[in-house]
């Protein structure tokens, strides 16, 4: 089923979270800039600039109450301008933890802040080479993207004609083999772009990943212009407690959008513990169980640990042991805050 399929049966085909007033609208969230949203309407795709009502504005100074992809309900005002009088519940919801002061922040030292809610898969871009992947970097991403929901996740190994060793193509075959498909592409041959169209066809996606991976190219490559507009939207600034950032959903040619989050360059994990990471990892969640202590293993130096047993076996990794301790001990000094 398309996105657009899942958007029109969410609005249209489910009893219940409306208004209750028989003027709303309802649309999609395509940008989010400062408080102001452009809504793209469902019934007649016209773009409408809306703010929040006053009680969903009260109930966004603690959370991210609304973001892009965010499906809404909204009625017009006599000057031409919108009200978002409602937000659907989210099917997924790619988020990062935000450190904030003051009242945005309801006295909480870390904050949600959602980049985009209802994507349908994620689109993780890493260099075969200039620069090399890191296997950390590429764990995280995962991390997040399994936290998120998303129905799909996708590695996009690009630069691929840089691999003359196949260093990076071996690399990313341990990925394949956990479930997580890859696609290699080059903007400069064109392999794989074919494909990579294809898989964006109709979808809400979330496209990301280092600097230097070659983003800005491979998306030129997939639509004329295509990198040029995605960058003109994937802009960050941060000033002491305020922070602008301008977020998009790009409307693709042949259908679906594409977003590319300027959030998702800095990710700090949100909401989830230390002894939860486990099930992110679906690796080490399959050998978790049979640890000694299984309840409180956290698999560094434990005795009887079955995920260091599997390690050592060849069943884990070791990068992924230690992208996972690595991890974990930086949400072990988030929470002990």
């Amino acid at each position: 089923m398309t996105a657009q399929a899942r958007y029109e049966r969410a609005f249209f085909g489910t009893a219940g979270g409306g208004t209750g007033r028989l003027d709303a609208r309802r649309g999609l969230i395509v940008k989010a800039q400062s408080g102001f949203f452009q809504v793209e309407a469902a019934d007649d795709g016209q773009i409408v600039l809306c703010r929040l009502r006053g009680r969903l504005k009260e109930e966004a100074q603690a959370s991210a109450l609304a973001a892009i992809g965010d499906q809404v309900q909204f009625t017009m005002n006599e000057d031409g301008t919108g009200a978002i009088e409602a937000i659907e519940p989210r099917r997924s919801a790619v988020s990062r933890a935000m450190r904030t002061i003051g009242a945005r922040g309801a006295g909480s030292p870390e904050r949600e802040q959602v980049l985009i809610a209802n994507a349908d898969q994620a689109l993780f871009v890493f260099a075969a080479a200039q620069p090399a992947p890191a296997p950390r970097m590429i764990d995280r991403f995962l991390v997040m993207g399994e936290k998120a929901g998303l129905d799909r996740l996708v590695l996009v190994l690009n630069k691929i004609d840089l691999d003359t060793t196949g260093e990076s193509r071996a690399l990313f075959g341990l990925y394949e083999r956990l479930g997580y498909p890859v696609f290699a592409t080059s903007a400069t041959t064109g392999e794989g772009i074919d494909a990579l169209r294809e898989l964006l066809q109709g979808q809400i996606s979330v496209f990301t990943g280092p600097s230097g991976v070659g983003k800005t190219s491979l998306l030129n490559q997939l639509e004329p212009g295509l990198g040029r507009a995605v960058k003109g939207v994937s802009r960050y600034h941060q000033e002491g407690q305020h922070t602008t950032r301008d977020s998009e959903l790009v409307r693709l040619s042949f259908g679906g959008y594409l977003a590319d989050t300027p959030g998702m360059r800095t990710l700090t994990i949100w909401d989830v513990e230390p002894e939860e990471l486990d099930a992110y990892f679906p690796e080490i969640a399959a050998q978790a169980p049979g640890c000694k202590f299984a309840a409180d293993c956290a698999h560094r130096d434990e005795p009887g640990c079955a995920v260091r047993a599997a390690v050592k076996s060849g069943l884990i990794a070791p990068s992924r042991h230690e992208s996972y301790l690595a991890l974990r001990e930086e949400l072990e000094e988030a929470f002990a805050l």
